[in-house]
């Protein structure tokens, strides 16, 4: 759990202006350094199952928040995603594009040349 100078210091650092203290990116930055501090505990505390259970409810909730902040705002997301340092950030990223790709019907240069390879040894 969080101290209350820590996320103090979250809050001024992520919030988008003066009075915000609970806007998508202040409390995705918050359950980020809860995250960071649960992982702490259990490498020491194995055992600790509903720690671990606390951890992925976290996990999970970031995930949504990072999921409708990418739809609502773009390049605040990328912005939190590279302050933070997120990897789960830049999957989501891939994932959307290649949804993209599939909507768009679009296939890869790489696609394309293996289908083409394909076509060839038949």
């Amino acid at each position: 759990m969080l101290d209350k100078k820590t996320k103090e210091k979250i809050i001024k650092k992520f919030r988008t202006h003066d009075s915000d203290t609970g806007s998508a990116q202040v409390q995705i930055a918050i359950l980020t350094e809860e995250i960071k501090e649960l992982t702490e505990h259990l490498k020491q505390h194995k055992h600790d199952y509903s720690s671990r259970r606390g951890l992925l409810k976290k996990v999970g909730e970031r995930r949504k928040l990072l999921k409708y902040l990418q739809k609502e705002n773009a390049a605040a997301f990328m912005e939190l995603a590279q302050k933070l340092k997120l990897k789960v950030a830049q999957k989501m990223q891939e994932e959307e594009q290649e949804e993209l790709m599939k909507e768009k019907k679009y296939i890869s240069p790489e696609a394309e040349e293996e289908l083409k390879e394909e076509e060839l040894v038949k």
